[in-house]
């Protein structure tokens, strides 16, 4: 494949803001490739390369002030995340699942150390799994 550019999306965006003036942008690139650019109120910072291999769009949620989450679901059909701790970000690492490829992710939070993630299945239905502030727990149907 060609060189993939910030903005040459195959498909997917997602954006958070976990604080005043702050917006964090994330694009699929078109080779599956994570770009992330924050915005700080005056201007937007350069495109940084999270890798990856996502088959989906991804799904953001912050549970804190500079504190936020990545999700989507790889070539391998298993849900990854990537999170900011406010100083650097953590390697992908995969939360598992029999997922669809296609299917795409959802994310949110209702509280601090709370975080909620949502995929389409390879059986159709739509599972569930959530942090509670010390594990993942295991993946339910909803």
């Amino acid at each position: 494949m060609g060189e993939t550019r910030p903005g040459q999306l195959d498909e997917g965006i997602a954006a958070i803001s976990w604080g005043p003036d702050r917006i964090d942008l994330f694009e699929r690139s078109a080779d599956g490739r994570l770009f992330h650019r924050a915005f700080d109120g005056d201007r937007w910072t350069a495109p940084e390369d999270l890798g990856g291999a996502l088959a989906s769009g991804p799904a953001v949620t912050a549970w804190a002030v500079g504190q936020m989450e990545v999700f989507a679901v790889f070539d391998d059909g298993e849900l990854w995340d990537r999170y900011w701790d406010g100083e650097s970000w953590h390697p992908w690492e995969s939360l598992g699942g029999e997922l669809d490829p296609m299917g795409g992710c959802a994310a949110s939070s209702w509280g601090p150390d709370r975080l909620d993630v949502f995929a389409r299945g390879r059986d159709g239905l739509t599972w569930h799994r959530w942090w509670d502030g010390a594990r993942w727990v295991d993946w339910e149907r909803r």
